[in-house]
């Protein structure tokens, strides 16, 4: 990946693998990965990658996550802490903040922290409750393509794992769930390549969502907020992102028609022309 550069720095007291690309004088986007104990900068790193021929992009494994180490606590306040050393030791400046699903509860709750240091906000799949999380179990019930374990769909948003090798047999059979198109091999190599830690799942959903609601603030929002999602998601609806989207300052709504939990890798090409076209009408010039 080009002009790709890796860090591993203190943060916080916690261990953290940091990743830039992009020119250091472009306009600065922080991507943050969803799905605390499963995810990584992996997959920011794809979708968000491409940016980086007009913009410096910094993402990272969050505590908990990926590669970094697993020093709590697992709060949203901590990790909303670590974005802002980060952009801080970094010398970021304003920055673009974006996240997806879990990341996207951090990028809303980055930028009610720190709102003088947001131009803009990118939402991908996420909500700003717990509201739609009934439908999600539905769907999984309902699911026709290949049957979900009862065993996963009652451990649904519940952080109740004993271990990690509880938490792969869940992570597996859920798997399925995310995309508008079934792929095994590639359900399979996502599980494969996943670096687990349940306890740090345990304290996001155990712990941080059943206190997680952002509705009454969303209006405090008031820089450019752009929200996307995909037509078939299962986890987060696309009636979350409306809520969203009409309750910001200023917020747009884009759903994408042939996705479902992840239209930056469903839908991409659309995905970034989509970004990009919101970021020149906001504003955040592209380098060169």
């Amino acid at each position: 990946m080009t002009n790709s550069r890796t860090f591993t720095e203190t943060i916080n007291g916690a261990r953290l693998v940091i990743e830039e690309l992009g020119p250091q004088d472009a306009p600065a986007i922080v991507v943050h990965h969803g799905a605390p104990g499963l995810g990584s900068r992996s997959e920011p790193l794809r979708s968000f990658g491409p940016f980086a021929d007009a913009y410096r992009i910094v993402t990272f494994d969050a505590r908990g996550s990926g590669s970094s180490s697993d020093d709590g606590p697992f709060s949203h306040e901590q990790w909303v802490a670590d974005i802002e050393e980060i952009r801080t030791r970094f010398g970021l400046g304003d920055i673009v903040m974006a996240g997806g699903s879990y990341g996207g509860f951090l990028a809303m709750e980055y930028t009610l922290a720190h709102p003088d240091r947001v131009r803009a906000l990118v939402l991908r799949d996420t909500a700003a409750d717990t509201s739609h999380d009934h439908l999600a179990v539905e769907r999984a019930r309902d699911f026709d393509v290949v049957p979900i374990d009862p065993w996963a769909i009652e451990r649904i948003g519940t952080g109740n794992f004993a271990d990690n090798t509880e938490f792969e047999r869940y992570w597996r059979a859920i798997l399925p769930l995310y995309d508008h198109h079934y792929d095994p091999a590639a359900v399979e190599r996502k599980a494969a390549n996943t670096q687990y830690h349940f306890a740090t799942h345990n304290a996001a959903f155990g712990v941080n969502m059943p206190a997680y609601d952002l509705t009454g603030r969303l209006p405090e929002i008031t820089c450019p907020v752009l929200v996307t999602v995909g037509r078939h998601d299962w986890r987060t609806p696309v009636p979350a992102s409306e809520l969203i989207a009409g309750s910001v300052a200023d917020g747009r709504l884009v759903v994408f028609e042939h996705s479902g939990h992840s239209p930056q890798l469903e839908e991409p090409e659309l995905f970034q022309a989509t970004v990009r076209g919101f970021l020149r009408d906001v504003g955040v010039t592209p380098h060169g």
